[in-house]
This record gives structure tokens, sequence and C-alpha cells, in this order.
């Protein structure tokens, strides 16, 4: 396989996707300008506010992106190029796509509320509940867990912090001018174009100007900045610094396509499909719970239906984001994979456990990138300054999408104090940060952190149950939906059995219970989905005897 027809067969496959699968799926959904979206009904100017376009899709593609298409397919290829690359193109189109667009239509048909709102109407309390809290959970998990690696990046390299900040404080000038300049015609592609000119040149500065601190500053500084972003307006600092850094990563993506083509490097991998190995296991269920970010994420539903869909324009811009911008995600993956086919398999397993799946990358997609005349140490700082950024934009998403969390779950809290929890968004954040915070300064993040990947992929599983009992009991055909649903929960619950049964006998037993409960947690949503269907088909049957 030749690097340049794989990056050309993909991006052909994933466009003829968008076109043709999106918009079977957006016609089931009976997508419609015409019905009025959360951001303009519920507008507060806080976390509802209508917005362009091109600033949403950067906003979610940014806050799915992280490191996730980056690592997962990397580590993925241990069993293989050829089954990574097919996982990420079917997973993208058929699973990851469809999940993401769902959950942001749900959750738009119903206020802008998270999935387990959702799961509250359709299929009971206990359920909401019971989602909500493990959706905590998992947040406060990811918080500390990136805290704990941008800081350490931050520390090892001192110019990507301060590449960082210069970001951060462009972003703030950016959204003051969008929010004077909004209505003036063509001063929003202006503004961007200078906003992106001085984002690049400020990757320049900031390895120019490094900035050292101590870790333990850097984790404090992060956590207030998570707090400020959290329950700041959107448009304030997440929004367009998430617009702005999602030029990042269509930099490196169109960087990496111009370098392949101009060096057309020669491929070392092997075309070798291993279907165990002695360091991950098994390719079923371990491939669709490694590759996640890149073919389908539970994360991605939180981010659907927490953020993202309180600030679309109008109901038909939801492909685009959704759907869309799954599929550059995905495509984001291929590159990732096409960074480490430029090595040896020997060379690749010896690396990954060194150096670790970043490295590599920056290092793959570096010397790619070099090709297009740029030196191969600015080109490598590029990379490795573009994952950083995308981890600092997973941790202040994450944290305002705890803090929803909260609220939501404070709203059926009968008491003075969970009342003002659900409204009081800085209260909310505040115990967010706390938690983040006692979790990373306990060191327990690094036991947890191993039962992330299936936490993760049953967050997608239980996503699709719910938008699936959604779809029919608005008797909507839910075959598009079911069909990766049943997968994903077949991936779920063979892994977490598989992965408690390994660290029971490995004697982690703190892990083995975690992934019973989560395997129980998964059968208690399945039957309570059931149930309610089970008396929706009553009803129905009741109500066809009186006609």
């Amino acid at each position: 396989m030749n690097l340049i027809i794989l990056l050309i067969s993909s991006a052909f496959i994933l466009i003829l996707a968008y076109f043709t699968y999106g918009k079977y799926v957006a016609v089931k959904l009976k997508i419609n300008n015409k019905n009025i979206t959360p951001a303009h009904t519920l507008g507060d100017g806080i976390d509802y506010i209508p917005s362009k376009t091109p600033i949403v899709l950067g906003h979610h593609f940014a806050s799915i992106a992280g490191a996730g298409p980056i690592v997962g397919p990397i580590i993925a290829v241990t069993f293989g190029w050829i089954p990574a690359v097919i996982w990420i193109l079917v997973g993208g189109i058929f699973f990851g796509a469809v999940h993401d667009l769902t959950s942001m239509v749900a959750s738009m048909r119903h206020d802008g509320k998270s999935i387990g709102v959702i799961i509250q109407k359709y299929i009971g309390q206990k359920g909401k509940q019971l989602f909500l809290i493990f959706s905590f959970a998992t947040l406060i998990l990811v918080i500390a867990v990136f805290a704990d690696i941008i800081a350490k990046t931050f520390v090892g390299n001192p110019g990507v912090a301060s590449a960082s900040i210069l970001f951060i404080l462009l972003a703030i000038v950016f959204g003051v001018v969008h929010k004077t300049i909004k209505n003036k015609r063509g001063a929003f592609t202006v503004a961007s174009v200078i906003g992106v000119v001085l984002m690049y040149f400020f990757v320049y500065v900031g390895i120019q100007i490094p900035f050292s601190l101590d870790y333990k500053v850097w984790v404090v500084l992060l956590m207030v900045y998570a707090f400020i972003a959290s329950v700041t307006p959107v448009s304030f600092l997440l929004q367009p610094r998430d617009y702005l850094n999602s030029f990042l990563l269509y930099g490196l993506m169109i960087f990496a396509v111009i370098g392949v083509m101009i060096a057309n490097p020669e491929i070392k991998m092997d075309n070798q499909i291993e279907l165990s190995t002695e360091s991950l296991g098994y390719i079923f269920p371990v491939l669709f719970v490694t590759v996640a970010c890149g073919a389908i994420s539970g994360f991605h539903s939180l981010v659907a239906s927490g953020t993202t869909s309180k600030q679309i324009n109008k109901e038909g811009d939801a492909k685009v984001i959704g759907f869309g911008g799954m599929l550059i995600e995905s495509f984001l993956a291929i590159i990732a994979v096409v960074a480490v086919m430029v090595i040896s398999r020997t060379e690749y397993v010896s690396r990954l456990t060194l150096e670790g799946p970043v490295t590599m990358f920056a290092d793959g997609l570096g010397g790619i990138i070099s090709s297009t005349g740029i030196s191969i140490g600015l080109a490598t700082s590029f990379v490795a300054l573009a994952v950083s950024a995308f981890a600092l934009t997973t941790l202040d998403t994450c944290t305002r999408l705890a803090r929803f969390t909260l609220q939501e779950y404070s709203e059926d809290v009968d008491s003075k104090p969970g009342k003002m929890l659900a409204k009081n968004r800085f209260l909310a954040t505040s115990i967010v940060v706390v938690c983040a915070v006692f979790l990373l300064t306990s060191g327990e993040f690094t036991t947890l952190w191993p039962i992330f990947g299936s936490a993760n992929q049953m967050l997608a599983a239980m996503a699709l149950l719910a938008v699936s009992v959604w779809l029919i009991k608005k008797k909507v055909s839910p075959t598009f939906v079911l069909i990766p649903m049943f997968f994903m929960f077949a991936v779920t619950l063979s892994s977490l059995f598989l992965f408690a049964v390994k660290n029971f006998n490995d004697g982690i037993y703190i892990l083995a219970v975690l992934a019973a409960v989560l395997f129980l947690l998964a059968l208690v949503l399945i039957y309570l989905a059931k149930e309610s269907l089970k008396k929706e088909l009553k009803y129905n049957n009741k109500e066809m005897e009186k006609i």
C-alpha cells in the first residue's frame, strides 16, 4: 500500500460517506431548519448562545479530538495497520458519526440537555441517576489525568507552555472582537484570518520564549483556568479558543497530506495481522476499545449533548458539526496510523514501550512535514504543541461538562442545597474542581485510568441505547442506531469481563471490582430500557383496543 493512495482513498471514502450516509441519517432524524434550536429558545448568554457553524464545529472538533484519535490508533497498530485502518473507516462512518449526530439531535430536541435527561424521560429516573453518576465520575477522572499530562508537558517543554498562554490571550481578544463585529459582513472572515495567522506565529514565539514553572504550580494554574473556562460565557474563552485551536489540527492534517505527497515515504511496517498480542490481548474486543475517538467514543456524546447542542444556530448545522466533525477526526486517526507506518514493526514495538504514542506521532509526522521545507525541529515541536493544545481543550470542556452533569443530577434533589447547586454554576464548578484536585493529589487516577477505555465505550453503548429508545417511542425505525448499539454493548461487556478477570488474577482488586460494577450497570440500563419499551407496547395495544 502506498501512503499517498491510503490517504487519498481514505479521504474519498469519508467525504462520500458524509454526502450519502450522512444525508440518510439526517433524513431519518427529520432534521429541519424550521425547528428552533435551544440556543434561541433558552438563550442565556452563558451556555446557550447561537453561533456560526464554523465556530461551533471548531469547538466540537477541538473538544472531541484531544489526544484520543492519535494515541488510540497508534496503540491499535499493535494488531496491524490494516485492521486499525478498516475499523477507523467503518467505525467512524457507521458507528461514531451516527453516535455523535444522534446524541446531538436528541439533546437539541430536549432543550439541549444531556443524554442523562433523555434516559430519564424514556427509560426512567433510576437510569438517569446511574448515567449521570457514571458520567460525572468519568469526567472527574479525565480532568485529573489531563491536568497531570499537561502540567508534565509544560514542565518538560516550557515553549509549549508559553505558546499555550499566548493562545488563551489571543482567544479572549478574538472573542471580544467577534462579539463587537458580529453583524458586520465579511468582518468575521477577516478576524478569523488574522487570528489564525497570529496563532501560528505564536507557535514560533512560544518556542523562543520558554516559560518555566514547577509542576504543582502548573496544576493550580490549570485548575484555575478550567474553573474560569467553565463559568464564563462560552463566547468569552471556550468557544473562541476551541475555534482557533481547531485550525492547528486542520493545519496539521494539511501539512501531513502535503508532506506525504512530496516525500512519498517508504512504508516499513509489515502487513501482518495479529489476532492476539501479549501486551494487549485479543483483537476482539481490545481493538474496538483502543481506537476509541478515531472510530467511536462515548465521550463524544457528552460533548454533543453537553456544550455543542446549546450553541447550534439552526438544526441543519448538526449534520456538519456532528457527522462531519466525527469524519474529520477519523481522518486524523488515519494520519496517526500513517505516522508509524514509516517505521518497521520491530522499531514500532520498541519505541511504543520506551517513548509512548504521542512522541512517536510527533517524530513520525514531524519527519513527514519537514519535507515541505520546514525544519524538522520546528515541525516536530509544532506537532507536539498541537497535541498539547487539544489536551488543554479537553480539560476545559470536561470541567464544563462535569458542571452540567452535577447540575442536572441536582435538579432532582428535593432540598435547598440541591436546588442551589442546580442553579449556581460557580458552586457546581467549585465542587468539580475540588473533586478533580483531590483525585489528582491522591495519585489514585493512575490506578483508575486503565479502566477508562472500557468505561468510555460503555458510555457510547448507553448513549446509543437512549437514542434507540427515543426513536422507537417516536415511531422511527432505529436500525441504523440499533446495530452499532448492540455491537458496542458486545464490545463493552466482553472487555469489562476480561478486564475484571485479568485484574482479579493479578491481585488488582479495585479495578476488578470497578469492572464488575460497570458490567452490572450496563445490564441494569438494558433491563430498564426493556421494561420501558414493554410498557410502551402495552399502552399502544390498549389504545388500539379502544379504537
